[in-house]
């Protein structure tokens, strides 16, 4: 198997002993069942997505209007005021813009030398999400260098470190975050004097219950539709070129038959989940599979982990691009399923085709490892290399 984070050890096959666990050593709840964590991401009112009340006074800059931790009727506002740019008849209108970026950046692809995160599973989304924001795509390197340094760490959060660990943890999260936050206050700043098009000036207009939004919750807003919006399609992309390569007669099938693509694409989600972990906190008392957990808990649902319980899955550690049905929480569930879901799925579906045409012989270079996402809450490649003939 490759190397990937020893945390994630459902990726070895190995079983957890219960569907939930308390933590000792970490002071929150495990969550590794599939229908455990359905019933968590479909009941925001018992399982909050504000974490930040377990968490030591935070930034209000930095968490003011983040989209991930509002909880209903506050984050389907919020929601609502870029939903147009998610819509079926948007993102498809999309495709050929999305075809033909994947053409341009596989020109670029000097003869053996091809990393597919260097070269299309990144620049491609961060593109497309970029231009929907109106922020200018050339800058790419340096979210690049930005988003690395967000999720270098190998670390597991603990709630059982002493607070001023805790306040360093957050610090240090805030100093990653914090060129990212004022790359994006300039633009907004730009767009409240010129309006300009993208969904950053959408947001920069709009008004919640009669009010613009403020400064911070405009940015934090962005950070995560940038951020989510391409980190998911990059991690997607990766995964599904290293799972379909790893499994030779899955592969053929798919080059075979390229209506398999969208199968292929769902299954890599299941079984290499891109963000693969979530955190929920117990409004009250609560019951899951069978155990009590107290109120104000920090719950940790390891949908990667979930997408491989064989209550849910038959032969769950098999990669298989036929299965059906396919009920993976690699987009989420409820109130927060991913807003742009469809359009990872269609960049993805797009980009493999493509990639398929131009290199027919596609395949994994023995002489160079793939290189995995340090964070225990993401699974994907951070490096690819791959031979084309």
């Amino acid at each position: 198997m490759w190397d990937t984070n020893p945390q994630q050890f459902w990726l070895r096959g190995e079983r957890p002993g219960n569907a939930v666990e308390y933590d000792e050593q970490l002071g929150f709840w495990n969550v590794y069942g599939h229908p455990e964590s359905v019933e968590v991401l479909g009941d925001w009112a018992r399982f909050s997505s504000d974490t930040t009340r377990l968490l030591p006074a935070a930034d209000e800059s930095l968490t003011e209007g983040n989209i991930i931790q509002l909880d209903p009727p506050a984050h389907q506002k919020l929601r609502r005021l870029v939903s147009h740019a998610f819509t079926p008849k948007v993102v498809a209108d999309l495709g050929t813009r999305i075809t033909e970026l994947t053409g341009e950046l596989l020109d670029d692809v000097a003869g053996d030398d091809f990393e597919l995160v260097r070269d299309l599973a990144y620049p491609l989304p961060v593109i497309v999400i970029a231009e929907l924001l109106g922020v200018p795509s050339s800058d790419r390197d340096l979210f690049k260098v930005w988003v690395d340094k967000m999720f270098e760490s190998t670390n597991q959060f603990s709630l059982k470190d002493d607070v001023a660990k805790q306040e360093q943890g957050l610090r240090d999260s805030v100093d990653a975050i914090r060129p990212l936050m004022d790359y994006l206050g300039e633009h907004a700043a730009q767009c409240r004097r010129t309006p300009r098009a993208g969904l950053l000036n959408d947001l920069v207009q709009a008004e919640v219950d009669g009010e613009r939004l403020t400064d911070a919750q405009v940015v934090n807003f962005a950070a995560v539709l940038l951020v989510a919006g391409h980190l998911t399609t990059t991690m997607l992309l990766g995964n599904t070129v290293l799972a379909l390569d790893a499994h030779p007669d899955q592969f053929a099938a798919v080059r075979r038959d390229r209506a398999l693509i969208p199968a292929a694409i769902e299954e890599s989600l299941r079984f290499l989940t891109p963000f693969a972990a979530v955190a929920r906190v117990t409004t009250g008392p609560q019951v899951l599979g069978g155990v009590e957990i107290p109120a104000d808990q920090m719950l940790l649902l390891w949908v990667g982990a979930a997408n491989r319980d064989p209550r849910r899955f038959a032969n769950p550690d098999a990669f298989d691009v036929t299965r059906d049905p396919n009920p993976h929480l690699g987009f989420g569930r409820g109130a927060h399923f991913c807003l742009g879901a469809p359009l990872a799925r269609l960049e993805g579906r797009l980009a493999l085709d493509v990639l398929l045409d131009r290199f027919p012989r596609l395949r994994t270079d023995p002489d160079r490892r793939p290189v995995f996402m340090p964070s225990p809450n993401l699974t994907g490649v951070r490096s690819l290399p791959l031979l084309t003939d």
